[in-house]
């Protein structure tokens, strides 16, 4: 018999009919990705939205009959804030290009302008050191009242500091209350590096105690904070002080990279509950600590600090002190998506729970010891009473 050679008809017609079938599977696949917007939309689903079809019907009409011309991307930003509008979550929202940019500068550790920190009531809590503001003079403690002669009592502190980048020149003129007197000061308006942490060591009673404040989570601030405790450690520390007062959050990565320096293995850090159910993240690193912990925390604590000091208050194996007043309460977390104009939409993809199984959303952590920051009358100094609190309470462990 001669063998055989190639395929016989019959075993062609079955692998031409494979190959079409896998052909199309692929490219369905394909296609179906392609056509994903996100992990719950596609494209195909917007097409069939009767909703969004009576929208676009509404856009065609105004743009193409309206008696006047239209901007037609200043009433999309409008169209999409209303989006945000009608969620009514404070922490959900549309940034336009210059927003986005100030928040993108923020987390990246740099920034333009003058080297201050601005809580309630435009009041300035803390001076950068080697900023124009430090060089002119400025105090904590200071009002902002104008810029550029314009009163600003009535816009928020994130206004404000827009208006500072945004200024023309090089220059802005701040006036300032201090003690009832109006000052003026002329600044240089510079990209600044934001210090992401402060530290050092003290010797109370004949401990050793380190003082580490973080002001941001930043991209990078896991690494400071990492080099600041090497850096303590090798000074002999054996307590440490973690103010995180008017931190008001960052990247959540950061938080969770940090309380891996402290939690054994395996510990819970913190569960995010989000719509297809609840997850929790473990600590997964073999590095961990085993002194004494207190936390400062304030009102202007919130979100990614708030994580921090739940997750080693409820996970941490040695002790931990919280004091002074009850955070923030943020207990949800954003996820942003960038748009091609430059802009950004920031939106609540899930809640977090404490490793304990509390959402402190709306009611904020409670500390152990309570201590307020008494305001100080005219001409006397500011005694940091919270501080003084956390050191005498680690001298005594």
């Amino acid at each position: 018999m001669k063998n055989k050679s190639g395929f016989q008809l019959k075993e062609l017609i079955i692998i031409v009919i494979i190959t079409s079938l896998l052909t199309s599977l692929t490219t369905g696949v394909i296609m179906y990705n392609n056509n994903r917007i996100t992990n719950h939309v596609s494209g195909s689903d917007l097409n069939q939205d009767e909703n969004l079809k009576e929208f676009l019907k509404v856009y065609a009409s105004l743009i193409g009959d309206y008696y006047t011309d239209i901007d037609k991307k200043a009433m999309l930003e409008e169209a999409m804030k209303a989006m945000f509008n009608y969620l009514g979550e404070d922490y959900s929202d549309y940034l336009n290009k210059d927003e986005s940019d100030s928040l993108a500068s923020k987390l990246n550790g740099s920034y333009k302008g003058i080297g201050v920190q601005i809580i309630d009531n435009n009041v300035i809590y803390k001076i950068f050191d080697d900023s124009p503001a430090k060089e002119a003079g400025m105090e904590a403690g200071d009002q902002i009242v104008k810029i550029n002669g314009e009163d600003v009592t009535n816009k928020n502190s994130d206004e404000i500091a827009l208006m500072i980048q945004k200024t023309s020149g090089e220059k802005v003129v701040l006036s300032i209350l201090r003690n009832q007197e109006l000052l003026e000061f002329e600044l240089e308006v510079k990209t600044l590096i934001v210090p992401a942490i402060s530290y050092q060591l003290v010797n109370v009673e004949d401990k050793n105690i380190g003082y580490l404040a973080i002001s941001t989570f930043s991209d990078t601030v896991a690494l400071q904070v990492k080099d600041a405790l090497n850096d303590l450690e090798s000074q002999e520390m054996n307590s440490l002080v973690l103010d995180l007062r008017n931190n008001t959050g960052g990247y959540l990565s950061q938080a969770s990279e940090i309380v891996n320096m402290f939690l054994e293995k395996g510990k819970v850090i913190y569960s995010l509950a989000e719509k297809e159910g609840t997850v929790a993240f473990y600590d997964e690193t073999d590095e961990k600590k085993d002194y004494p912990i207190a936390i400062i925390m304030n009102e202007g604590t919130a979100s990614a600090s708030e994580i921090l000091a739940a997750s080693l208050k409820d996970s941490y194996h040695a002790s931990v002190t919280l004091i002074g007043e009850t955070s923030y309460g943020k207990g949800k977390v954003q996820q942003t998506k960038n748009l091609d104009d430059g802009s950004m939409v920031k939106y609540t993809t899930a809640r977090w729970l404490r490793p304990n199984g509390d959402c402190i959303d709306g009611v904020g952590i409670r500390p152990d010891v309570s201590v307020e920051i008494l305001m100080p009358n005219e001409g006397e100094e500011v005694v940091d009473t919270q501080l003084k609190e956390a050191l005498r309470i680690l001298s005594e462990m």
